[in-house]
């Protein structure tokens, strides 16, 4: 089997930049247009992949495009509403 070696985390980042560019196209079609590949990139390194060891690359393709809409529409929230200092 394969196993792919990443020198950076932004190496990493552009071999997932197809998942995360298909994921967004799916949230356009249901008319979600605000969140961002850098969105979804942020909200699974920060909070669903933080403590995952091992992850394979399939693993990550997986997990981006499987990521309920729910969850990512919630993280935007709760991050717009801390650097906003929790004022809606």
């Amino acid at each position: 089997m394969n196993e792919f070696k990443f020198n950076t985390i932004e190496e990493l980042y552009n071999k997932l930049l197809p998942a995360l560019k298909t994921k967004v196209n799916d949230l356009k079609r249901k008319h979600i247009i605000y969140i961002k590949e850098e969105d979804i990139w942020e909200y699974l390194t920060k909070s669903y992949w933080k403590n995952s060891k091992e992850l394979t690359l399939a693993d990550m393709v997986n997990d981006i495009l499987s990521t309920p809409d729910s969850d990512l529409e919630n993280y935007l929230l709760n991050k717009k509403n801390t650097s906003d200092g929790g004022i809606l």
